[in-house]
Parts: C-alpha cells; structure tokens; sequence
C-alpha cells in the first residue's frame, strides 16, 4: 500500500473553517492526505458537490504553483474544480458554480 504524507497549506484550517462558518449547512470533508493530485476539500452543498484544491495566498505565486500530479488531475477531472487561496475564494467558487 502506498502511503501518503498529509501536507496541508497554511490557510488549510482557517479555509475550512471559513466555509463552515459562512455555510453551516455545508458539509466539508478533508481529502488532503488522499494524494495523486486530488484536491484538498469536497463540499457537498445545496445539493452538489464541489471540490477545491487551497493554496496559501501568502506565498509567493511560484510556491502556489499545482504540483505535476494536481495538474493531471485537474486536466483529467470531468467535474468541477477550483483553486481557492481563501475562505472567501472557496465561498466564491461555490456560490459562483451554482449561478452556472
């Protein structure tokens, strides 16, 4: 079995946090340790599912860069997926997926 490291952005906890916070209803489930290039959150909200990669918007842009193997996962991924550096950018890709 291969095993991956759980490495999470620094704004990790303060994003879920976030999200919980300003839509309680939502649930939130960490996949961060899941590996292969799998974003770091699934939303299930009204009804969908979102899932957001978290990037730490305090890093330089070259340090937020996807790795090789989220690359590969967003190119491939049939559904939605969407990068957020905040709480308020993860709530924002949420709310704007649902107006589409």
């Amino acid at each position: 079995m291969t095993r991956y490291a759980k490495r999470v952005d620094d704004n990790h906890k303060e994003v879920v946090e976030g999200i919980r916070a300003a839509l309680p209803e939502a649930t939130v489930c960490d996949l961060s340790g899941s590996g292969k290039g799998v974003p770091d959150l699934l939303v299930g909200y009204a009804g969908r599912n979102f899932l957001l990669e978290i990037k730490d918007g305090a890093k330089s842009p070259s340090r937020r860069d996807l790795t090789d193997a989220q690359k590969t996962f967003h190119c491939r991924w049939q559904g939605q997926v969407a990068i957020a550096t905040s709480a308020a950018g993860a709530i924002a890709a949420i709310l704007r997926t649902l107006t589409q």
